[in-house]
């Protein structure tokens, strides 16, 4: 595979590129650049963060999961790329002036996550940092040096001024399919009906969007992923549109973005979503990916479900359209045929009566032990309609439909929560794990739901605020 990226401003242009090879491994082994670390090599560290910059600005991201076709077309900036005319950013000398570092590891990952976010004008560093593991120097003085940025002027990168892209990096990319020969081992189609044919031709091929997922393959469990289609290229599929009655979001449009368009019309799940993986990851990740792995404790398939959304599935030529919640057939299964993929997700527009409780060990960058999404119609102080979904509760993202049943018709009360009791353990038996006992998860999940009536009565239930 053939691609094209700028490196700290300059044109690199490679040719036979593996599908896997990720851009961390070789910015250390074939550029020496070293200044990006390996430290957990799947995501969580941030050891390994870098800036990538396109036509939507720069973007923080991990590089041990990021492999390197899909920098087609794009600019990357590792932490030796901060600093131009031999001055330092004014991250890096906020992070020497506020003793922001010890042993010094973590330190590059954590200085452009902080470059990024004053190119951004970002100043929620809480949430900016909360990828960047610091074992030894402690968040206060790297909170301190991210809060010296504000009025410091940004240094002035070719690929960060207005209109860069376009001719001035080759468009590049994938290798097309030879008349006769076999497939190559990785393939980057630039729409959806490319690669609606790519796929159904090859239905066996690793379809890769973020790569948040399927990185891990790669350096965690050594799989191959070849053949492999990127996605990243098809931007019809990061399109959203909204008409009076729904959104409607493409299968790439990333975590970052999708939380932002949910932030109106659904609060409760923004700040879910302000707690998916990291800054990093979510400007990664796609929300069709995080469905379409499947996952029973994917955070996202609970509050979709619980909002009767709609998944949009094409093969081919053909397309079809199911509620998301009929997706997901057993652990590990879902209802897709081989070259099949998921195009886009459909919300309905709706009284926003949706509350989004995530229970994991640790606030922030953690996998959930369970997840549970509540959307309950109230009329004249009786339940008229329930959808409730979990995740964590069972081998697959699962309404709790027994205890829907049980709600409906019922004065909204504790009377009502007390009426639904028996119905959990008709919905669900979970499992028990490293992340939670089954009774655990039982006793939580339905605790979430007196959580959701308090907060519904206007008690304070956020742990967050909660003070002496």
């Amino acid at each position: 595979m053939n691609i094209t990226f700028l490196l700290n401003g300059e044109s690199v242009e490679l040719s036979g590129v593996s599908p896997d090879a990720t851009l961390l491994n070789w910015l250390r082994k074939n550029r020496h650049l070293t200044g990006t670390k390996e430290g957990c090599n799947e995501g969580d560290c941030g050891a390994c963060t870098v800036m990538v910059t396109d036509e939507n600005g720069p973007r923080a991201l991990n590089a041990c999961i990021l492999f390197l076709p899909q920098l087609q077309g794009k600019a990357v900036r590792t932490v030796e790329g901060l600093s131009t005319n031999d001055t330092l950013h004014p991250a890096q000398q906020a992070m020497i002036d506020l003793h922001g570092s010890q042993c010094g590891f973590c330190t590059p990952g954590i200085t452009v996550s902080m470059a990024v976010a004053h190119l951004n004008d970002d100043q929620n560093h809480d949430d900016v940092l909360a990828g960047n593991l610091c074992r030894c120097t402690g968040y206060a003085p790297i909170i301190r040096a991210a809060e010296t940025l504000v009025d410091k002027p940004n240094p002035s990168y070719p690929e960060t001024a207005p209109g860069f892209f376009g001719p001035e990096i080759s468009s590049g990319g994938g290798d097309s399919r030879g008349a006769d020969g076999p497939p190559p081992p990785a393939q980057s189609p630039t729409n959806s009906d490319e690669l609606a044919q790519l796929f159904a031709a090859n239905p066996d091929a690793t379809l890769i969007a973020g790569a948040t997922d399927v990185g891990l393959w790669v350096t965690k469990q050594h799989r191959p992923v070849t053949p492999a289609i990127f996605l990243n290229r098809c931007a019809d599929l990061r399109e959203i549109s909204e008409t009076e009655t729904d959104f409607r979001i493409g299968a790439m449009v990333t975590m970052d973005r999708f939380h932002a368009l949910m932030a109106t019309p659904f609060q409760s799940y923004a700040e879910m979503l302000r707690r998916f993986a990291s800054t990093q990851v979510r400007n990664a990740a796609t929300l069709g990916g995080n469905i379409a792995n499947g996952s029973p404790i994917g955070d996202n398939p609970p509050a979709l479900i619980a909002l009767n959304a709609a998944l949009h599935l094409r093969l081919g030529n053909s397309r079809r359209t199911l509620p998301l919640e009929d997706f997901f057939l057993d652990y590990g299964k879902q209802d897709r045929a081989p070259g099949e993929f998921v195009e886009a997700i459909t919300i309905p527009k709706q009284p926003d009566r949706l509350r989004v409780y995530k229970l994991s060990k640790r606030f922030d960058q953690d996998i959930s032990a369970v997840l549970g999404a509540f959307n309950i119609t109230v009329t004249d102080g009786t339940v008229t309609n329930a959808r409730i979904a979990f995740g964590g509760m069972a081998g697959i993202p699962k309404r709790a439909s027994h205890v829907e049943t049980a709600l409906i018709g019922q004065v909204w009360g504790e009377e009502a929560i007390a009426a639904a009791w028996p119905a959990w353990e008709q919905d669900f038996t979970p499992l028990s794990d490293m992340r939670a006992s089954a009774d655990y998860r039982l006793s939580s999940a339905r605790n979430m739901l007196s959580r959701y009536l308090l907060q519904d009565l206007g008690a304070a239930t956020d742990v967050l605020e909660v003070t002496p």
